[in-house]
C-alpha cells in the first residue's frame, strides 16, 4: 500500500477475500465498502478519495474485516501531500460571477442535486473494460488550477478541459447509467454517468446531447456534442470525475482504475 498521495486523489486498496469477509476501509469516519473486483475472482477492491481541500498531514486510514464472524482492524498512516496546481484568471459576464436571487436559488438546487447523485454509491458494477478518455485532444486547462473570476478567487478547476471545436462528438468515458442529462446553470448542458461502485463521470457544457436520464450507454457511444454552454468562454469540454462523492482528478482516477485490468 502506498504510504502518501496527493490532494484530489485516490488510493487503490486491493485483497484476496469473498463477500464473508465483510471489508471495509475507513478514513476521517467516512466508510468505504470493498466492492468485487471487476476482472479477478475472489479479489475485492476499494477506492478511498482524498479531498483537494484535505489537511497536508498524516491521516489514519482503517481496514476493517471478519473471519469466522470475528472482526479485525488494521491501521495504516497515510500522509497527504498537496499537489503544485496553477492559477489562472478568466474574465467572463458579471451575471454569471454575482448571481440574482434567481439564479442563485437555481444553483443551490442544481449543486445539491448533483450532490445526491455523487453521494450514491451503486452496488453494481458496469465496466469491464478499462477508462477512455471523451476525446483525444489538447488539455487547455489541467485539473486543480485555482480559477480567479473577474479578479475574485471563486474555485478551482475541478476537471480537465479539452479542445473541442463547437460540434466535436464526445464518447462515454466506460459503460455506466445516465443519472443526470440537462441545462445547468453553470456547467451548462451537462451528462453525468453513473459507472457502479460510486465512481461518475461528467461532460459539461455540451452543445447537443444525446442521452436522457436512464439510459445506459457503452464505452465510446457518442453522447452529445461539444460546446459552450453555461459559463464558458468558448466550445471545449470540461470532463470531470467523482468518487464516493469526492472529486477527484481525472487523470488519477483513470490511471488507477485501468491497473485494475
Amino acid at each position: 500500500m502506498a504510504k502518501s498521495v496527493k490532494n484530489a486523489n485516490v488510493l487503490l486498496l486491493t485483497a484476496n477475500a469473498n463477500e464473508n469477509n465483510k471489508l471495509f476501509a475507513i478514513l476521517n469516519d467516512k466508510k468505504i465498502e470493498f466492492n468485487a473486483h471487476p476482472f479477478r475472482t475472489n479479489k475485492f477492491y476499494a477506492l478511498v478519495p482524498f479531498h483537494y481541500f484535505m489537511e497536508e498531514k498524516k491521516h489514519q486510514l482503517i481496514v476493517t474485516y471478519s473471519v469466522n464472524e470475528k472482526e479485525f482492524f488494521e491501521g495504516y498512516d497515510i500522509t497527504l501531500e498537496q499537489d503544485s496546481y496553477l492559477s489562472e484568471e478568466i474574465k467572463v459576464s458579471n451575471s454569471k460571477v454575482s448571481l440574482s436571487k434567481k439564479n442563485k436559488l437555481r444553483t443551490s438546487k442544481e449543486y445539491q442535486e448533483a450532490i445526491n447523485v455523487y453521494n450514491s454509491v451503486s452496488p453494481k458494477n458496469y465496466w469491464f473494460e478499462d477508462f477512455i478518455y471523451p476525446l483525444d485532444s489538447k488539455i487547455t486547462s489541467p485539473f486543480g488550477t485555482k480559477r480567479v473570476y473577474n479578479n475574485a478567487t471563486k474555485s478551482y478547476h475541478t476537471g480537465i478541459d479539452f479542445k473541442a471545436p463547437l460540434n466535436t462528438k464526445i464518447k462515454a468515458s466506460n459503460n455506466g447509467v445516465v443519472k443526470i442529462s440537462k441545462n445547468r446553470f453553470y456547467a451548462g448542458n451537462s451528462i453525468i454517468i453513473d459507472h457502479g461502485h460510486g465512481i461518475y463521470t461528467c461532460y459539461f457544457h455540451l452543445n447537443k446531447m444525446f442521452v436522457s436520464v436512464g439510459d445506459f450507454v457503452q464505452k465510446g457511444d457518442i453522447i452529445g456534442l461539444s460546446g459552450s454552454t453555461g459559463r464558458s468562454t468558448g466550445p471545449h469540454l470540461h470532463f470531470a470525475t467523482f468518487v464516493n462523492g469526492v472529486q477527484i482528478n481525472p487523470t488519477n482516477l483513470l490511471e488507477t482504475l485501468n491497473t485494475l485490468n
